[in-house]
């Protein structure tokens, strides 16, 4: 099983520093990081006006950034093809860039159009947070520009309104109609904590301390190397669907369903729309019994939270694969406390709670059902709560 890989990050800012000032002379007005994340519970509720509790990774998007002053943005990544994508801020349109570039140049268009008084920059990327694994990395993306170009425009605005820019940038530029969950734990989240999240009112988010060591377990990451895609159309079908029962209910969204009132809503709406508005709101009320027990300090009962969760996403939301059901029920079987898939689905990453000692046994377990299936080995993590976005080098106010 591969470990938690614990980066220093000064070394890899400095890293990522030196291939700045090669690709564009003189050094970077700093460098700053921003993770990806997991949710440990809470899927597909953001866009409903409702509940998470997610946690940043300590994987990150590093970026060196420098402003400058004829307006022209220069994009380059060290996991791209290794041109500088030239780009002017001015001329920034929703349909004018594709690939990866979409991510960065929609924050600064999602800026420009807010009123922020911005220009460009050179913008350096390097990243460690795996693409394609319902991980967040597009949001690493964004929040990492976001919070550089807070500092480098003097704009300080505050956590959730860089995360509804960053937001704004992946739903109106690049395409994809997703909720705020993943930009405001990329910015908001604190080390050795889940974020509360409330969608409607993220600025009411509330840190859940989430000490694992303290409490004798370990959080794994189960890689399944399906890669999704939510910018597909099955993502926006599925928000669409239940934009559609809350309106049949009266309702501003799901999340203002009361659980006494599920069954008979589910009496009277389409087949089809019945199954999405289930799990909308058992999956808040397990949000809210997860916070119940985090607060408590009783973390080991977040395991059989997850496990119907995962039931759920994959009876009623059906958001899950092969993979991530063979993962789940052999990390299970191996003697995990809980597990679910994580993130929009149709692929991506499987969590599971296991006590401390049993990471290794319940990695193997996972990697063998998959040679037994035929499916590529997983990538296994064991990952711990991390910051959010933060400015890393060099100090503010030097060069």
């Amino acid at each position: 099983m591969n470990q938690t890989l614990e980066w220093d990050e000064d070394s890899r800012a400095e890293r990522v520093a030196d291939t700045f000032r090669g690709l564009f002379g003189g050094s970077p007005d700093g460098v700053w990081a921003a993770p990806g994340r997991v949710n440990l519970i809470g899927e597909h509720t953001d866009y409903n006006d409702g509940f998470a509790l997610p946690m940043a990774l300590p994987h990150t998007t590093l970026l060196a950034a420098r402003a400058r002053t004829d307006g022209q943005l220069r994009l380059h990544s060290a996991q791209g093809d290794g041109r500088i994508t030239e780009l002017a801020v001015a001329a920034l349109d929703p349909d004018a860039v594709t690939g990866w570039a979409a991510y960065p140049a929609g924050v600064v268009w999602a800026l420009a159009e807010a009123g922020h008084a911005v220009g460009g920059a050179d913008l350096h990327f390097d990243s460690t947070v795996p693409t394609g694994a319902g991980l967040s990395s597009s949001a690493a993306l964004e929040c990492a520009v976001a919070v550089a170009y807070d500092e480098l425009y003097g704009l300080r605005l505050p956590g959730p309104e860089l995360a509804r820019i960053a937001q704004r940038a992946e739903n109106a530029f690049a395409g994809v109609p997703c909720g705020i969950m993943d930009q405001m734990a990329s910015v908001c989240c604190t080390a050795e904590a889940a974020l509360h999240l409330d969608a409607r009112s993220p600025e009411h988010h509330r840190q859940v301390p989430f000490d694992l060591q303290g409490q004798g377990l370990r959080l794994l990451v189960i890689d399944t190397r399906v890669s999704h895609d939510l910018g597909d159309g099955a993502y926006a079908a599925l928000r669409a669907g239940c934009e559609r029962a809350a309106a049949l209910l009266g309702l501003p969204a799901l999340r203002d369903l009361p659980p006494g009132e599920l069954a008979g809503a589910l009496r009277i709406l389409p087949a089809e729309l019945a199954p999405l508005v289930r799990h909308v709101v058992t999956e808040n009320a397990r949000v809210a019994e997860a916070v119940s027990r985090l607060r408590e300090g009783d973390l080991a009962a977040l395991g059989p939270i997850l496990t119907a969760g995962h039931a759920s996403l994959r009876d009623d939301y059906r958001v899950s694969c092969p993979e991530t059901d063979l993962a789940v029920t052999a990390a299970l079987g191996a003697g995990a406390l809980g597990a679910r898939m994580t993130g929009g689905g149709f692929g991506g990453s499987v969590i599971a709670l296991v006590e401390a000692g049993r990471e290794d046994a319940v990695g193997a377990s996972v990697t063998t059902a998959f040679d037994a299936a035929g499916h590529r080995p997983p990538r296994i993590l064991c990952v711990t709560p991390a910051a959010g976005a933060h400015r890393l080098a060099p100090p503010p106010g030097t060069r």
